[in-house]
C-alpha cells in the first residue's frame, strides 16, 4: 500500500531543524508499522508498506493526517480516475474534485478539476457537483509528471516526533490523569520512562494489573515504554508510624508525594531527563491544592510539568476515552494509606521536620 503522509508543525521550524525532526518522524514511523519504504518530497511523506496500517498511523505523534492513495503517471490522469472511482461513487449522489499541483505544467488546479469533474459526471451520470458539502471527494495532487488519487483523509494525532524534544521521568499510578499527561508529554516530543510506586500493603494487587494495562495502551504510541516500578509501602509504613506519633496523619499524602519526587529526580538524573511530569489538576483533590502543590514542589530541583494543571475531571476524562486508557485506569485500586481529613495547607518548616525523623 501507499501512504501520504502530511505533517504540519515541522513546516514552522528551520531547514536544519526540519531535517531533523523529519529524519525521527520516520524512524518514529518505522518503529510502529514495522517493514516499509520511504519516499520524502518537500513537505510530504510517502510510506509503501504491503499492509493497512491505517490504526499504526493513527498513534504516531507527528503526523497531523493521512491518505491511502494510489499512484500513477499524468499521461494515464483520466483513465485512472475513472478506474479508482468505480464502486466509490455509485452510492452517493454528490461529488467534488480538489486537485493540487507541485512542479511546472501548462495547466492549472481549477483546470484538472473541470476536467475531471466532466469526465466523472458523463460516466456517472446519476451525480451532482457539491463544492460545498459532497457526500465524496476525489483527491488528486500533481507532483510534476507523477499523479496521486485518494478519497480520504485521515486524522492523525498530530503534536510533534517523539523524542525531539529529550526525556522526562514521570510519576506513573495508572489511574486516570497521570497517563493523560504522560501521553500529552509524549505528543509535544518528549520521550518518558514512567515510573510507578508500589504501595503495597497499602493498594491491591489490581493496582499492578492497571498500570500493566494502561501501559499497555501507550506502548500503541511508542513501543519502547516500559514501566520502572519502585518499592514505596516500606516508606509509607514509616510514614504512617511517624504521623501517628505527632497526631499529624493529615500530612500523610504531601510526605508521600514529596518523596515519589525526590526517587523520580534521582532517576531522571540516572536516565538524563529534563524533568518530571506529573497528573496534578489544581485542586481536583487535597494534595493538589495550591499551597500544597508549593510544599510538594521544593522536594526536587529540576522542572515539575504538570499539563492538567487548568483541566476539570470532565475534561481529563475525555483526553483518557480518546487515547484509549480509560477503561483499565477506572479499575478500582484505592491507595488505604489516605487520611481522613488531608490537610489542604501544608507548612513547609513542618513538613522538613518530619522528613528529618524518617530518613
Amino acid at each position: 500500500m501507499l501512504y501520504l503522509i502530511r505533517y504540519s508543525e515541522i513546516f514552522l521550524k528551520s531547514e536544519r531543524v526540519k531535517k531533523r525532526w523529519i529524519n525521527k518522524l520516520v524512524k518514529n514511523i518505522r518503529r510502529v508499522v514495522g517493514d516499509c519504504k520511504f519516499r520524502l518530497e518537500r513537505g510530504r511523506i510517502w510510506l509503501i508498506t504491503d499492509e493497512n496500517v491505517d490504526e499504526k498511523l493513527k498513534k504516531v505523534f507527528g503526523i497531523v493526517s493521512f491518505s491511502p492513495c494510489e499512484h500513477c503517471k499524468l499521461e494515464e490522469l483520466e483513465d485512472f480516475v475513472l478506474k479508482f472511482c468505480r464502486g466509490k461513487l455509485e452510492s452517493v449522489k454528490t461529488f467534488a474534485v480538489r486537485v493540487k499541483r507541485v512542479g511546472e505544467h501548462d495547466f492549472t488546479s481549477q483546470d484538472v478539476e473541470r476536467k475531471l469533474g466532466a469526465l466523472i459526471l458523463k460516466n456517472f451520470p446519476h451525480l451532482k457537483v457539491d463544492l460545498e458539502n459532497p457526500e465524496k471527494t476525489i483527491y488528486v495532487e500533481i507532483r510534476n509528471e507523477d499523479c496521486y488519487v485518494f478519497d480520504e483523509i485521515v486524522k492523525g494525532v498530530g503534536g510533534i516526533p517523539l523524542g525531539v524534544e529529550g526525556k522526562l521521568v514521570s510519576l506513573f499510578s495508572g489511574g486516570i490523569d497521570s497517563p493523560v499527561a504522560t501521553w500529552l508529554m509524549m505528543k509535544r516530543g518528549c520521550k518518558i520512562v514512567p515510573i510507578y510506586f508500589d504501595i503495597r500493603p497499602f493498594t491491591s494487587e489490581r493496582a499492578i494489573e492497571r498500570v500493566e494495562k494502561v501501559a499497555q495502551v501507550l506502548r500503541e504510541y511508542d513501543p519502547d515504554f516500559e514501566v520502572i516500578v519502585k518499592d514505596h509501602g516500606k516508606f509509607l509504613e514509616k510514614v504512617k508510624e511517624v504521623l501517628r506519633k505527632k497526631k499529624l496523619e493529615s500530612y500523610t499524602c504531601i510526605l508521600c508525594k514529596r518523596r515519589m519526587l525526590k526517587v523520580a529526580e534521582e532517576v531522571a538524573k540516572e536516565v538524563g531527563a529534563k524533568g518530571i511530569v506529573t497528573g496534578d489538576s489544581l485542586g481536583q483533590v487535597a494534595s493538589q491544592t495550591l499551597d500544597n502543590l508549593f510544599v510538594i514542589s521544593q522536594a526536587c530541583e529540576i522542572p515539575i510539568y504538570r499539563p492538567l494543571i487548568g483541566l476539570d475531571k470532565i475534561e481529563i476524562e475525555e483526553i483518557a476515552r480518546k487515547i484509549g486508557t480509560f477503561e483499565y485506569s477506572t479499575i478500582p485500586a484505592d491507595c488505604l494509606a489516605v487520611p481522613k481529613k488531608p490537610t489542604t495547607k501544608a507548612n513547609l518548616r513542618k513538613v522538613l521536620e518530619i522528613e528529618k525523623e524518617i530518613t
